[in-house]
């Protein structure tokens, strides 16, 4: 009789799991180590975001190594059961995590250990539960997320494990890796980078890697998933490059990878190339004579010969021919003006005052990310040449470090002034002088942000342990720079908004600013204002609408 837990499929009598108990836990993480060998320097050479230090696929097999040691640990101590093993599993992969993605992995399974606490077993459900958790842990563990990596292929598989119904243990996880792997694919439009490369994200493929095997371990059918170049279009300016060496008489860069060729062929291979134009590396990864791989770059004119030198040598592929930027003509009148405000902000009527000062405003819609392109648009929609960009927050940055290289790539002269609030943006768009140097003017506007101390009140949304004490739901919380400094009860608004003028002009000033947020009590800004005409007379109060969904007050201190 067949236990309650595994049944058998109807094609080949393969095993299947019904449910996930401590000793296919264990099956499991074996399953995820052995693949994450096979798989290392694959992944580790597709490593090119956010920093090409290849070593990806090494992080996360180091990781997963430190969990499986903790379980075996574990479980030579006592018997454990599936809770207590990915428990297990999650401490060690946290102790022993190395690089980011090995991060993002132990947050994958604490979401596990959190969801199966005390469990035996798991099926469908606990699984559909984990990876919604895990999803949410891994997403809170990154400061600012990108689309385009780890992150946006975990949160495909919880997507659809979500989606699934019944307690069908096999048909949530084979969804879930499906899904996964169909993310994953789409890596490469997100991320200029990777598009660049030719390639898919690389913590991505990692984690495609951890549930296939996962799959395997339920189904009892292995899921092969070659990393491969994937044959994505490519946008313009992915193929647009500044010119980093090399004479000004070619026009191309030519770069691929050459397998199924020898030292001699590459030999000969450098000599054409050198006759076709300059910068030329034909280099080798070491493998013995036969079965290596070489890197190709060549600067030229004649990209066909280069190419069919590389045909004749062996096998090229992952080829990508990128244009220079200098050999590229401007669009006719591209500039129209010499200079440009750009300002990232997320009120209508802090839209408006920024508008009203001239600046080109990107409104970011409530709850949703920033968008690389509608930045990127509003930049070059400008039509200016020099570029100053308010960012007005510190969670963009990432964003905002990619839209920023894509147009200067693009010839555009673009700054961003590291602005962490509204009021630190109005005080540096106040002294913006078009007249000025734009170097000067930059420096200028990060003086008078880097002067402004910036003030919020928010409303806590969950019970937590600040500086100043527990704080509970709905609570108002008071922040200066990022830090919680007062709590005050839901009712107390407008006390809050006075207390925490009070103490950010304890170090001095002459200025505040008040932005009042959609969820404001009527008042405020009039209780403000009695309250600094009687304690602080010779203090100018500066009061705007300003409907920022978050903070219930902005605050700024000049």
């Amino acid at each position: 009789m067949i236990a309650d837990h595994v049944r058998l499929a109807d094609a080949g009598m393969v095993r299947v799991l019904g449910v996930l108990d401590a000793a296919a836990v264990r099956r499991w993480a074996v399953t995820c180590v052995d693949a994450l060998e096979a798989s290392r320097e694959e992944i580790d050479r597709i490593n090119v975001y956010p920093v090409a230090d290849g070593d990806t696929g090494t992080n996360l097999l180091h990781t997963m190594r430190a969990a499986l040691e903790a379980l075996v640990r574990a479980d030579a101590e006592n018997a454990v059961d599936a809770g207590a093993a990915v428990a297990a599993l999650a401490r060690g992969a946290l102790a022993g995590a190395r690089g980011n993605s090995g991060v993002i992995l132990s947050q994958v399974l604490r979401g596990l250990a959190e969801e199966w606490a005390g469990a035996a077993a798991a099926g469908g459900e606990g699984i559909r539960k984990a990876l919604v958790r895990a999803d949410a842990l891994a997403t809170a563990a990154v400061a600012d997320p990108a689309p385009g990596t780890i992150l946006t292929v975990l949160h495909a598989a919880a997507a659809a494990a979500r989606e699934c119904d019944g307690d069908d243990l096999a048909a949530v996880v084979v969804a879930s890796s499906k899904a996964a792997a169909d993310a994953l694919a789409e890596t490469p439009r997100q991320l200029s980078a990777l598009a660049k490369a030719g390639v898919v994200d690389a913590g991505g493929r990692g984690l495609v890697v951890l549930l296939d095997a996962l799959a395997e371990v339920v189904t009892g059918e292995r899921v092969e998933r070659p990393i491969g170049p994937h044959r994505l279009p490519r946008l313009a300016e992915d193929l647009h490059a500044e010119r980093e060496g090399g004479s000004a008489e070619f026009e191309y860069e030519v770069m691929y990878l050459l397998d199924g060729s020898d030292e001699r062929r590459t030999t000969k291979l450098r000599a054409e190339l050198a006759a076709l134009g300059d910068c030329v590396s034909v280099v080798s990864d070491g493998t013995p004579e036969g079965a290596g791989l070489w890197t190709v770059h060549v600067h030229c004119n004649d990209v066909g010969a280069a190419i069919e030198a590389g045909v004749e040598a062996g096998r090229p592929h992952r080829i990508t021919v990128v244009r220079f930027a200098d050999q590229v003509e401007a669009a006719p009148k591209r500039f129209v003006r010499d200079r440009a405000v750009v300002a990232i902000v997320d009120g209508e009527g802090i839209a408006e005052l920024f508008r009203g000062e001239g600046a080109v405003v990107v409104t970011v819609p409530p709850a949703q990310p920033l968008d690389t392109a509608d930045l990127l648009a509003a930049i070059s929609g400008s039509r200016a040449a020099h570029v100053v960009l308010l960012p007005n927050s510190t969670h963009f940055n990432v964003v905002v470090d990619e839209a920023c290289a894509q147009a200067t790539q693009a010839g555009q002269d673009v700054v961003a002034v590291p602005t962490a609030s509204a009021v630190q943006g109005l005080a540096a768009l106040a002294v913006h002088d078009p007249a000025r140097r734009p170097g000067d003017d930059v420096v200028a506007m990060a003086e008078a942000a880097a002067a402004t101390r910036r003030g919020e009140l928010l409303i806590a949304q969950r019970e937590a342990l600040t500086w100043v004490g527990r704080c509970q739901p709905g609570d108002v919380l008071g922040m200066v720079d990022g830090e919680v400094v007062l709590i005050e009860p839901a009712s107390a608004v407008t006390s809050a908004a006075c207390r925490l003028a009070d103490r950010m002009l304890a170090a001095g000033g002459e200025l505040v600013t008040a932005v009042l947020g959609a969820g404001a009590p009527d008042g405020v800004a009039e209780a403000l204002a009695e309250h600094l005409r009687h304690t602080r007379p010779e203090v100018e109060l500066a009061a705007y609408p300003g409907g920022q969904p978050d903070a219930v007050l902005l605050m700024g201190v000049e």
